[in-house]
């Protein structure tokens, strides 16, 4: 099996794939190193490790040599976070993210200006899948949960995304209570967000979530234990 194929098969097994998110090669193989069969990037922190913020303010050209940087630490497969695609057409991000050896995408439906209309971002899903074939996994972001949407809005977002080829879809920072009734209403593999502070990956997996996610929250955690630790060592006075 290739990679890509490898990564697919791990969101249609028994057990949830968890993603500890990195931000680079240290995080990415200490992510690896302690067993977990796939990496995941946080473009938030990636973005902020290169000295920009969260928000699609990365160069390009920046964000696919940070990716390729961790793909080459790692023996595991590599899927990242490419945030809402950075303006590129479907063919030159496919084209561009295949070359970083990653193999699989995420993809949100928002930028600063909120959510991009249904039908156009299903048929940017559509033209990223054809351009891409099998050789990523896509995974499809909602961010109906971020705007004060309804699940309603986001089954129909998550079964759009599914119809034009995403292989999982992210409605992201959805409530605990509601992920059952997503995962039955939109089919697929489902991506649910966790966090240090909860909910736990138990608790996701107990309401049907596939693949479970940490987004820039371990990347926070760190730099929090960095910044309090930094703290001790300051002269008396």
């Amino acid at each position: 099996m290739s990679r890509a194929e490898t990564f697919r098969a791990l969101h249609h097994g028994g057990t949830p794939l968890v993603l500890p998110n990195a931000w680079d090669p240290v995080s990415a193989r200490i992510v690896a190193e302690a067993g977990f069969a796939a990496v995941a990037t946080s473009s938030g922190a990636t973005a902020r490790v290169l000295g920009y913020d969260d928000g699609e303010l990365t160069p390009p050209a920046e964000m696919f040599a940070a990716i390729a940087r961790i793909v080459r630490a790692v023996d595991v497969p590599v899927t990242a976070d490419l945030e809402a695609g950075y303006g590129l057409a479907p063919q030159e991000l496919v084209d561009r993210l295949l070359d970083t050896g990653a193999v699989g995408c995420n993809l949100e439906d928002s930028t600063g200006s909120g959510l991009t209309d249904l039908t156009r971002q299903a048929d940017y899903l559509a033209d990223v899948r054809a351009a891409a074939g099998a050789d990523l996994v896509v995974n499809a972001r909602i961010d109906t949960f971020l705007s004060g949407g309804t699940v309603a809005d986001a089954i129909e977002r998550g079964r759009a995304y599914r119809r034009a080829g995403a292989d999982c879809v992210y409605p992201i920072l959805a409530p605990l209570d509601v992920i059952a009734e997503l995962k039955s209403g939109i089919g697929g593999p489902l991506n649910a967000h966790a966090a240090p502070d909860g909910p736990t990956p138990d608790e996701l997996a107990a309401e049907g979530a596939t693949r479970i996610s940490y987004g820039t929250s371990l990347h926070k955690v760190v730099m929090a234990g960095f910044r309090d630790y930094l703290s001790t060592l300051k002269p008396p006075g």
